[in-house]
């Protein structure tokens, strides 16, 4: 085997040794190709909204939507000025903490 390959193989191996596992949350939300999973405190009638640059789906209590270069807590921000209270959000699977949903809420 070349030192070339070799190199290569090592390369590899070691990327999957440390790349991070995905949980179940985060390959669901994935698999729909949403990034952000939200839900509301009450049901909105907003089909679609924008939120930090992230067209938001959204039905009943819940609105998911892609990822973008805004913070997370920016997006919520946003996106609670358009459907109302956020009850919960989560970003790439990883829910923000009690105290930025207070911020996103404020």
């Amino acid at each position: 085997m070349s030192r070339f390959a070799v190199t290569s193989l090592a390369a590899l191996l070691s990327f999957g040794a440390i790349a991070a596992p995905v949980t179940t949350a985060t390959a669901s939300s994935q698999a729909r190709g949403s990034y952000f999973s939200v839900q509301l405190a009450e049901p909105t009638d907003e089909a679609t909204a924008i939120a930090g640059g992230v067209v938001f789906a959204c039905e009943g209590v819940t609105c998911t939507g892609p990822r973008s270069g805004d913070r997370p807590l920016r997006v919520c921000s946003e996106l609670r000025r358009k459907v109302g209270t956020i009850a919960s959000f989560t970003a790439n699977g990883e829910a923000i903490s009690d105290s930025l949903l207070a911020r996103c809420n404020g």
